[in-house]
């Protein structure tokens, strides 16, 4: 099977504004047809990428490329990518369609293929009903689903979405979540989506792109990034953990809170330090017996689906569960997990150093 091109690719791409650096040697491969996720705190650079994409900015350092050529200088009426912004950037003076028609005019496309690309993209948001309603009209998931209808009528390789989303409450979001997500594998286009909320990144992405002080931290499936975090950030960052310091023993085997454990984890060296992480869905309370660590229940909460658990161990060190069923507050308790709910991470290890180590021990096999 012949290698698949990326539509896309950063080659040690750097950024300055003015004397401060946004960007760091940033390379990164994006393909046709799936959806990719850049996700991180504010000011982690996530919109920075986009900018580069669309055009709005060109690189400092490195090369930006668009179906395998460099595209630094290219204007962004040139390149076939579109963005989604927070505010939409709707015009009012226009109605749905067109706002819709906006693009299509602009190429000059003929009025019949025009009025067909507006019906499908109507169509496809499901706003058929509403061609001539105006914007002020609309509610905000309803202006939304006009912007990637607009956006989508200019045809794009690739649909970049700068946190859509935000402005949505809570429910309207995770309708929207799933509706983005299924116009994106129905059309089979690129889509490249930023946000600062890990569960949206987890439940829409093929592909997530973990970012902090302007650099990639991690990049990986949503699975390999919640299981497999490869620094204290990204573990800390991808929703709740528990990180407790320790120390590996040997390949398989690593002691914290004054105990050994077996794990699944391998490639350091013996007694070197190490971060722990298990996860507050992998620890089950039982009876202080059947734990392999005891502890006694300090606190808890309500969360919907399941229980908050807060719990102290023997050594001071605070543990975060979810149960669902409640505990008793001062309670005497044990924690039991199994070998493959411990990961283990090095010290401020990055994504190339992980990597290197993971094909150094395999190699070793």
């Amino acid at each position: 099977m012949a290698d698949i091109k990326p539509i896309i690719e950063f080659k040690n791409v750097s950024l300055d504004y003015q004397d401060n650096r946004v960007l760091h040697n940033i390379d990164l491969e994006i393909e046709q047809g799936k959806f990719y996720t850049l996700l991180g705190p504010s000011g982690s650079g996530k919109s920075t990428i986009l900018s580069l994409i669309s055009g709005k900015n060109s690189p400092s350092e490195g090369d930006v490329l668009i179906d395998g050529k460099i595209v630094n200088e290219l204007p962004a009426n040139k390149r076939e990518v579109n963005t989604v912004f927070q505010n939409y950037n709707l015009f009012p003076n226009m109605n749905v369609y067109e706002n819709v028609a906006y693009g299509p005019k602009l190429k000059k496309l003929p009025a019949k293929k025009i009025d067909q690309l507006v019906k499908d993209m109507l169509s496809l948001v499901r706003l058929s009903d509403f061609e001539q309603n105006e914007i002020t009209e609309l509610s905000g998931g309803q202006q939304q689903r006009v912007a990637i209808a607009r956006a989508l009528a200019n045809e794009p390789k690739v649909l970049l979405l700068d946190e859509p989303l935000s402005a949505l409450d809570y429910k309207l979001r995770k309708e929207m979540q799933y509706e983005l997500r299924e116009i994106q594998q129905r059309l089979g286009i690129t889509f490249i989506f930023v946000t600062h909320d890990q569960e949206e990144a987890l439940a829409m992405s093929d592909w997530i792109f973990v970012m902090q002080n302007g650099r990639i931290e991690q990049s990986g499936t949503p699975v390999d990034i919640y299981d497999e975090p490869i620094n204290h950030f990204v573990a800390d960052f991808i929703g709740e953990a528990n990180i407790i310091e320790g120390i590996m023993k040997e390949d398989y085997l690593v002691s914290f809170v004054g105990k050994e454990f077996k794990n699944v984890d391998a490639g350091m060296k013996p007694n070197e330090r190490v971060e722990i992480v298990i996860r507050p869905e992998d620890l089950d309370i039982v009876a202080p017996s059947k734990g392999k660590l005891q502890v006694t229940i300090d606190d808890q909460s309500f969360r919907g689906d399941f229980y908050e658990i807060t719990a102290i161990d023997d050594a001071g060190n605070e543990w975060s569960i979810q149960e669902t069923n409640p505990a008793k507050i001062g309670q005497r308790r044990g924690l039991k997990f199994d070998p493959e709910d411990i990961h283990i991470m090095r010290f401020n290890e990055t994504e190339e150093d992980f990597d290197s180590r993971l094909e150094s021990y395999e190699g070793e096999e």
